[in-house]
């Protein structure tokens, strides 16, 4: 009976942290959908802009794809928000952008942006968090450089992940057609 009594109380303790684990996740996808969501109402608000949120990423698109006809031009931008020190853009997603304005060839500035948003409450430990300033970048892809995962740390620096090493780039800053929390890395010098 005792070995019952255990085995129900490991359950019950499995069963606690995968609800922990699930509610985590939901909660990062809700931050990632609201961060897409604001970019595509900012954009939207501007003159001779349009936006769209395309989907997950399970369906191969970007966030989100931004469009203005008058200038000629069109952004594939893949979002990132959290309450962490460094955001992480994986390769694939970086190739898939790419793919999406090379598609839209009519027009004649398409550029692949990565739009980071550092939460104002930075993560110190399990449900534990610390105020600090919302920071958001805006960076434009290079499509010169070799594609590889891209980190963005707190204060706007860019690193490409090589053979489990980071790497600084110096990615070129977008300025946005809207009014932002943009903080260029030379600002935070």
């Amino acid at each position: 009976m005792k070995k019952t009594m255990k085995y129900r109380a490991i359950t019950i303790t499995k069963n606690k942290i995968s609800k922990n684990n699930q509610r985590a996740a939901k909660t990062r996808r809700q931050r990632g959908y609201q961060w897409e969501d604001t970019l595509v109402k900012r954009f939207k608000k501007t003159e001779g802009w349009k936006a769209f949120r395309l989907g997950s990423p399970s369906t191969g698109l970007p966030d989100v794809l931004a469009v203005n006809t008058d200038e000629s031009k069109i952004f594939s931008i893949e979002a990132k928000s959290g309450t962490g020190t460094s955001l992480i853009v994986p390769f694939d997603q970086i190739e898939r952008c790419l793919e999406w304005i090379k598609t839209f060839d009519i027009y004649k500035n398409r550029m692949v942006l990565l739009a980071f948003k550092f939460s104002s409450k930075k993560r110190v430990a399990v449900a534990k968090y610390e105020n600090r300033e919302l920071r958001e970048y805006y960076k434009i892809w290079n499509e010169k450089l070799e594609i590889s995962d891209i980190i963005c740390n707190y204060n706007g620096e860019i690193f490409i992940k090589k053979n489990s090493k980071r790497e600084s780039i110096d990615l070129k800053e977008c300025k946005m057609p809207f009014k932002t929390k943009q903080r260029t890395s030379a600002n935070l010098k």
